[in-house]
């Protein structure tokens, strides 16, 4: 799992490259250059997903440990 610092390093690093493509697109249409816009939207909505996940383990623990305890007290108020 990368930190977030790594994470925002790199979303910083694509919306500055993001940036310069919009500044090239308004120049002039280009549809490489909105392919490549359209690619960067894509992965900085992962990393953002990402980040968003990274936060959520850091502030309440693992994933997979939560679930498997909720299942457990499922299974106890059924049995009760």
């Amino acid at each position: 799992m990368r930190s977030q610092e790594e994470i925002h390093e790199e979303i910083e690093r694509l919306s500055e490259e993001r940036t310069e493509l919009w500044h090239r697109l308004s120049d002039q249409h280009d549809p490489e250059v909105r392919a490549e816009i359209h690619a960067i939207d894509a992965q900085l909505d992962r990393l953002w997903d990402e980040n968003r996940a990274v936060r959520a383990t850091l502030r309440f623990g693992d994933r997979e440990k939560i679930v498997a305890r909720a299942r457990v007290e499922e299974r106890l108020e059924r049995a009760a």
